[in-house]
């Protein structure tokens, strides 16, 4: 397919020259470690585990049978998988062969889908039979008519419907009889071509398709994994979907640069996360605030030994000072750390090990080498430390485009500055501190909330005149989304209402608003724009003297 970015030959030179890019792509670091270490256990999840000698051997496997069904260098391979072993294999062997890897979230339904796998156009989608009591067969069967560029559906699991295809037998299949295994090394992508085609939560009304070459992801883990002194000693757990942009820099792919161990969970149950500190000897985990509340607060800490973790990094919500006190009481050999990235630019600050409560609890960290960082106000005039404005990002982990958007993508840039879309402050230290955000997401248990797309959808329901969804706070999530609505004359609308048409529109129900205010009128500016920041007041103080009463 072959996608537009702004990706310059001088780019290429100058972080090659500096030393943040290279010329390996992951599956470089596959081979390696199948080599040097191949009996040592790679990846391990709920349903299996495989050593990294059997790693390889399956990714090759899967990347000879894509091109058995014609994929080829440059198409795009979707995956809506869990934290699975399969999901490793499939983008492992899409890279093998240079295709793009498109990983989607597991709870994205058929709205997402459509519209995302529409913008991708796939050859091939590797989905669950089923997942968290969801048939996704059933799904791309409502989707399939409208998508003639995907060829092939492959299952994971039993439950395979007539036009789809058994993973199973797909991976059982001796492709290397049928096609000469000495392709794959002729087919061996350059580092500076695209690897990943990942979705963000849409602000402007979609989602955007957020490309990275093999060098942008992979110089995030080469530079994270120095910050922090992680090694091939370092085992690795992962909590957060793949298809997310933490889980898939520092889950599988951290782990294999690495040439360490990887331990993954589907779904997040922190007793069995505790009793697996014990079991594999977990040194690092990585995801959302409320993850790190459910450990300090797990019933069975005191009953497992978990001395071999010592970093917990947070991000997606700040880290409330209680919680990390709390945590230092309870898990007094762990540095929490508190970390501020996007899809686009991957991890960019991070907390140090030693940092003060202070600088944890109030800032977002330092810049991690390689990244630079600045404040500037409307005008783009750079801002001295301590006043805010918008926040700007540069360095080897930036993006290189929006799939098939190339002016949105021109227009996020000044320069070679990226323009975040967040407030920020930075101190006279070089710590930086989000302000809030200028893009409207709510960030609930770590995951983002795209508003304006389900506002968009509710400006359908044919009983709501206007609609405005903001944050309101939670103590365990950090936010849920409270919808305030303007009703047409003489309708009724109740939470269950907005629901059920939500979920007749297909739309994700993690992105659902958790409560609905009647209201007769909306702040405004003189200009006629809606004051959200009012509303997030107003439901903040109505909680308040809910919890009072």
């Amino acid at each position: 397919m072959g996608f537009e970015t702004l990706l310059t030959r001088e780019q290429i030179e100058r972080y090659t020259r500096e030393g943040y890019w290279g010329s390996k792509v992951i599956t470089d670091f596959l081979d390696e470690a199948a080599e040097k270490t191949p009996d040592k256990l790679a990846a391990v999840d709920g349903r299996s585990r495989y050593t990294y000698r059997e790693l390889r051997q399956l990714v090759d496997r899967c990347a000879l049978g894509f091109l058995e069904l014609g994929v080829r260098p440059g198409d795009v391979v979707s995956f809506q998988l869990p934290n699975w072993n399969e999901w490793v294999i499939a983008h492992f062997a899409a890279t093998r062969i240079g295709a793009i890897s498109n990983p989607l979230v597991p709870i994205y339904r058929d709205r997402e889908i459509r519209f995302m796998l529409g913008l991708a156009e796939p050859k091939i989608m590797v989905i669950p039979d089923r997942f968290r009591n969801f048939s996704y067969p059933e799904m791309m069967e409502r989707l399939r008519p409208s998508m003639p560029f995907l060829r092939h559906i492959l299952v994971v699991g039993d439950e395979v419907p007539l036009g789809q295809e058994s993973w199973k037998t797909f991976m059982e299949t001796k492709w290397e009889k049928i096609r000469d295994p000495g392709e794959l090394a002729a087919l061996r992508p350059d580092a500076n071509e695209v690897t990943e085609l990942i979705f963000t939560s849409g602000t402007t009304g979609e989602p955007k398709g957020v490309l990275h070459t093999h060098n942008t992801v992979i110089s995030t883990d080469v530079l994270t994994a120095r910050l922090l002194n992680f090694d091939a000693d370092t085992v690795i757990h992962m909590a957060s979907t793949f298809a997310h942009q933490t889980g898939f820099l520092y889950g599988p792919r951290l782990v294999t640069y690495l040439g360490s161990t990887g331990i993954y969970q589907d779904i997040w149950n922190v007793d069995r996360f505790v009793e697996m500190v014990e079991e594999f000897g977990i040194h690092m985990t990585m995801g959302a605030t409320p993850f790190l509340h459910d450990l300090v607060r797990a019933p069975n800490l005191d009953q497992h030994d978990l001395s071999s973790l010592r970093v917990f990094i947070c991000a997606g919500a700040p880290i409330p000072r209680p919680l990390l006190r709390e945590a230092r009481k309870r898990l007094p050999g762990v540095a929490v750390l508190g970390g501020w990235g996007q899809t686009e630019d991957a991890l960019v600050t991070l907390s140090r090990m030693g940092d003060s409560e202070e600088k944890i609890t109030s800032t977002d960290g330092l810049p991690v080498p390689g990244m630079e960082v600045r404040v500037v106000d409307g005008s783009g005039r750079l801002l001295p430390p301590g006043q805010p404005g918008r926040l700007q990002c540069k360095g080897p982990f930036l993006f290189v485009g929006y799939a098939k958007r190339l002016e949105l993508t021109r227009a996020s840039f000044d320069g070679e500055w990226f323009d975040t879309g967040d407030f920020a402050v930075i101190d006279e230290e070089g710590y930086v501190s989000i302000e809030g955000r200028a893009k409207d997401i709510i960030i609930r248990g770590g995951e983002n909330i795209p508003v304006t797309y389900v506002e968009n959808v509710l400006h359908e329901h044919p009983d709501i005149e206007q609609v405005a969804i903001v944050a309101m706070p939670d103590p365990h999530l950090q936010e849920r989304a409270c919808a305030f609505v303007i009703l047409k004359s003489g309708a009724t609308l109740t939470l269950a209402d907005l629901q059920q048409f939500l979920q007749e529109k297909g739309v994700a129900k993690p992105y659902w608003p958790e409560r609905v205010e009647v209201v007769d009128e909306f702040p405004r500016t003189a200009s006629g724009k809606i004051q959200k920041f009012k509303l997030r007041e107003e439901i903040a103080r109505q909680l308040q003297r809910e919890g009072e009463q």
